[in-house]
C-alpha cells in the first residue's frame, strides 16, 4: 500500500476557516437546478436495492435515513439501505453507454438531486443510461445542526478518508456487478459501463477504478479523487476523465498527487483544470470557466466512440486511456 505523495502541511496550512469557507461555497454551488420536489416528480420510479436483505457490514446500523434542508435543496443522509435508481434513454436515442453516478457529501451526506439526479438527466438526453448511486454514509446525529457540525470537525482536520469510505466503495463495487448482471435487460453493453462521481463520489469513483477486476470502459471523477491510502496503479487502468477548479481550496491537492500517480505509471488521463468555479459546482452554471466541464466530458465520451449507437462507426475505447 502506497501513501499519496500529498503535502500534508499544505493540507493543514489550509485550516479551519478556509474549510468552513470552502464547504460553504460548496454548498450554496451545489444547488439544483430546479427545486428539488421538482427533481423529485421527475425521477424515475425504478430503484433496485443493491443488496438482498440487509448490506454487508451496516448489521448492527440503527439510524434512520432521513433528509436535511441546505439553503438550496436538501441532502440525504444516514442511509442504511444503499440503492441504484434506473434511468433509461428512449429506445431510439440509446447509444447502449450505462453511466453509474456517485453523489458527494464527504461521506456524510448525499446531494442526491444536484450531483445525482440531475445528472442523470443530462446523459439520459444524451441517450446514456444512468444509475445513481445511493451509497451508504458515517452516521450523523439526528438534529441538523449537530449534524453540520460534525461534518465541520471533519473538513477541519487532515482529510483522510479511507475509513469512512469503506462501505460506499463496498456498495460501488456492488453497483457495478448489479448493472453488468442486468445490462441486456436495461439496454447497456456490457463493455460499454463507466462511472463518474462527485467530490466523495469521485473517491469511490477511483477506488472501484483501481479495484475492479473487470475493467470499466471508463471514469470520471470529477473534484475528487483516492484519499489517504491506496492500491498501486494497475496496468488495465480505465480511461479517466479527471476535472476540478483551480481554487479549489478544498480536493485540488489530493487530485493533483492522483493524476502524478497515475501519470508516473504510464497511464494517459484526461484531465481539465478550470480557471474558478470552486468545489462542488456540479452542472450548474455559474457564469464561471468550470460551467464548460460537462461539455468537455461529453466531448470526451464522443472520442471513445461511447455517444454513438452500435450502429455507428465509433472508434474503439480499448487502450484511450494509455
Amino acid at each position: 500500500m502506497n501513501r499519496f505523495a500529498t503535502d500534508r502541511s499544505r493540507d493543514r496550512s489550509i485550516g479551519w476557516v478556509a474549510r468552513y469557507a470552502a464547504l460553504t461555497v460548496a454548498i450554496l454551488c451545489w444547488a439544483t437546478v430546479g427545486s428539488a420536489d421538482e427533481i423529485a416528480k421527475a425521477a424515475p420510479k425504478t430503484v433496485v436495492k443493491l443488496w438482498p436483505g440487509v448490506a454487508p457490514g451496516s448489521e448492527s446500523a440503527r439510524q434512520m435515513e432521513q433528509e436535511s434542508p441546505i439553503p438550496i435543496g436538501r441532502v440525504t443522509r444516514n442511509v442504511v439501505e444503499p440503492t441504484l435508481t434506473v434511468y433509461l434513454p428512449e429506445g431510439s436515442k440509446a447509444t447502449g453507454t450505462g453511466v453509474i453516478v456517485a453523489p458527494g457529501g464527504a461521506f456524510r451526506f448525499l446531494m442526491m438531486d444536484s450531483e445525482g439526479h440531475e445528472m442523470a438527466h443530462s446523459l439520459v438526453a444524451r441517450g446514456i443510461a444512468a444509475f445513481v448511486l445511493k451509497y451508504r454514509v458515517v452516521e450523523t446525529p439526528k438534529s441538523d445542526a449537530e449534524m453540520w457540525q460534525a461534518v465541520m470537525k471533519v473538513l477541519s482536520a487532515p482529510l483522510d478518508l479511507d475509513e469512512d469510505a469503506k462501505l460506499a466503495i463496498a456498495d460501488g463495487t456492488q453497483a457495478l456487478k448489479i448493472v453488468r448482471e442486468r445490462a441486456n435487460e436495461w439496454g447497456v453493453s456490457p463493455d460499454r459501463i463507466g462511472f463518474m462521481g462527485f467530490s466523495a463520489g469521485a473517491m469511490v469513483t477511483s477506488q472501484v477504478a483501481l479495484r475492479s477486476p473487470e475493467r470499466l470502459a471508463f471514469a470520471a471523477p470529477i473534484y475528487g479523487a483516492p484519499i489517504g491510502e491506496m492500491p498501486g496503479i494497475p496496468a488495465n487502468m480505465p480511461p479517466l476523465f479527471l476535472a476540478y477548479a483551480s481554487d479549489d481550496a478544498l480536493l485540488a491537492p489530493f487530485i493533483q498527487s492522483f493524476y502524478k500517480a497515475l501519470t508516473d505509471a504510464k497511464h494517459h488521463p484526461e484531465l481539465h483544470i478550470y480557471r474558478n468555479g470552486g468545489h462542488g459546482f456540479g452542472i450548474r452554471k455559474q457564469g464561471k470557466s468550470s460551467d464548460q466541464w460537462i461539455e468537455d466530458f461529453y466531448n470526451w465520451l464522443e472520442s471513445l466512440g461511447m455517444t454513438r449507437t452500435r450502429d455507428d462507426k465509433a472508434p474503439a475505447a480499448s487502450g484511450a486511456g494509455k
